[in-house]
């Protein structure tokens, strides 16, 4: 059990060495991106909401 555990951990220390990381910038841009669709699609969901909203007001009148 335990050689399996130890032979384990070192095909993860192998494979960790195959990982290509990106960079600071890479993430730094990426994460504007998120951001931005994130208040594009919150924007966009509101906007839906609100005239889903008036409509289904003028509907029950």
């Amino acid at each position: 059990m335990l050689e399996k555990l130890k032979a384990f951990f070192r095909e993860v220390k192998v494979e960790l060495t195959k990982v290509v990381f990106p960079s600071r910038e890479e993430v730094i841009g990426s994460t504007w991106v998120v951001i931005i669709a994130s208040v594009v699609v919150a924007g966009l969901l509101g906007t839906v909401d609100i005239v889903l909203s008036k409509l289904v007001g003028f509907a029950l009148k």
